[in-house]
């Protein structure tokens, strides 16, 4: 019968490590994949603006001496990320690709003309300073139309800032939801344990002596569900440097220390402090108290 109690208590005992190793990789896990993109929102609210491309189209008579200079004047400014200049053969040649069809071979000329496909650095896709840097195209003779996408420019301004407010209230309360549920796993696993407290203060035990191995496991268990998290994290790192390899995720080591490490400190802190509160609250607690 022994035996059998025993093996019933071991396994109850597995259970209860289980469920909060558990809690606490699942919590620091999401927690860690929140912090990972509030870190790195603004890459990714750059690599969106980046991608907004200005085209400008140039008539007829801009020559290849006009067309070289200008392209000249673009690698000299400050604005400019990239660009590529897209002939008229090219162009032609990009249509039938999209249409399916020669439409040169009824119009018996090529209508289509010289252009440039830039890309602006992310400072500067804001409708004042876009529309400055239009102006300042525009000045040249030679250039018939300067296109974007306004309108897209204005919402990616506009819902950026509102999904990073966001991103910060949502992050401080997941904190603290992260904290509450490890803090009551913890306890639970504790309250398991109330009679064996009582029993040992009972006999003469000191409450340091007492609380030092819950403790002690406590963090023993965080350090294994931290580190569960850090390897998923680390996963899912790489998972998403190879979806998006632009934003260079996996390159950015500074960030990756801060949030594996947070995620490591945060689950031997909570640990440490959840089980000391609730076996300081046990042992305070009268033995009539504990049913």
């Amino acid at each position: 019968m022994a035996p059998s109690f025993e093996n019933f208590q071991r396994r109850r005992l597995i259970s209860s490590y289980f469920s909060v190793v558990l809690s606490i990789f699942l919590v620091l896990f999401l927690l860690g994949a929140l912090g990972l993109f509030v870190i790195h929102s603004e890459k990714i609210s750059n690599s969106f603006k980046e991608d907004i491309p200005m085209s400008v189209y140039f008539n007829d008579e801009a020559n290849d001496t006009i067309l070289k200079a200008f392209e000249t004047k673009l690698k000299g400014s400050p604005f400019v990320k990239d660009f590529v200049f897209v002939s008229k053969e090219d162009a032609a040649k990009n249509n039938k690709d999209i249409v399916g069809e020669d439409f040169l071979e009824f119009l018996g000329m090529n209508p289509l003309p010289n252009s440039f496909d830039i890309h602006l650095k992310s400072e500067y896709v804001e409708s004042s300073k876009i529309k400055q840097i239009e102006s300042d195209i525009k000045t040249n003779e030679m250039v018939t139309e300067v296109i974007y996408d306004k309108k897209l420019v204005e919402l990616a301004n506009e819902n950026i800032k509102k999904i990073s407010f966001w991103i910060l209230v949502i992050s401080s309360v997941f904190g603290v939801i992260s904290m509450l549920l490890i803090n009551s796993s913890l306890r639970l696993s504790v309250y398991s344990n109330r009679f064996i407290i009582k029993t040992m203060q009972m006999v003469g035990a000191t409450k340091s002596f007492i609380r030092k191995p819950f403790v002690w496991r406590s963090i023993r268990l965080g350090l294994i569900g931290s580190g569960l998290a850090i390897i998923a994290l680390i996963a899912l790192t790489f998972y998403v440097d190879g979806m998006f390899p632009k934003l260079g995720i996996a390159k950015d080591y500074l960030s990756m220390f801060i949030i594996l490490g947070g995620v490591l400190a945060v689950g031997i802190i909570i640990t440490w402090i959840s089980t000391y509160v609730a076996t300081t609250r046990f042992l305070n607690l009268r033995t009539d108290d504990l049913y």
